[in-house]
């Protein structure tokens, strides 16, 4: 069993390491920040359920606030009439703007069905005419 103190510095130190990632959602960078090792982050998570969905939790939330940090950035450039800007915005939000792709093809049959093979097809799948009903 752990004494006291090394289990409140450690929890001192997850808790340091979770706001560190909704602030910066990058691993490496949060535990720079933190002053925690790579190593012990994910040694963590391994033995740790709780952490491990505290730290997915802590990155998901740091993603949404990159997201609307860079969109109000990208806004404000389209509005500062950045062109850039602008056709990301459309290409993203409008179809008509978006990226499109025309695909034309030409199929062609080189091997003609002969009549062998459609008795073979019509045999397989049980579709075959008997030659008293072709004769009827």
């Amino acid at each position: 069993m752990k004494p006291e103190s090394i289990t409140k510095r450690q929890n001192a130190e997850r808790k340091l390491m979770l706001e560190n990632l909704r602030k910066t959602p990058i691993v490496h960078v949060a535990c720079q920040q933190s002053n925690v090792s790579r190593t012990t982050y994910y040694r963590w998570r391994r033995e740790d359920e709780q952490f491990l969905k505290d730290s997915d939790h802590a990155m998901k939330e740091g993603e949404a606030m990159i997201n609307d940090l860079s969109e109000s950035q990208l806004i404000s450039l389209i509005k500062e009439k950045n062109f850039s800007a602008i056709q990301l915005w459309l290409k993203q939000h409008h179809d008509k703007y978006g990226n499109k792709m025309e695909v034309t093809a030409k199929i062609t049959t080189e091997d003609p069905l002969t009549p062998e093979g459609a008795l073979l097809i019509q045999k397989v799948l049980g579709t075959e005419t008997k030659k008293s009903d072709a004769q009827s």
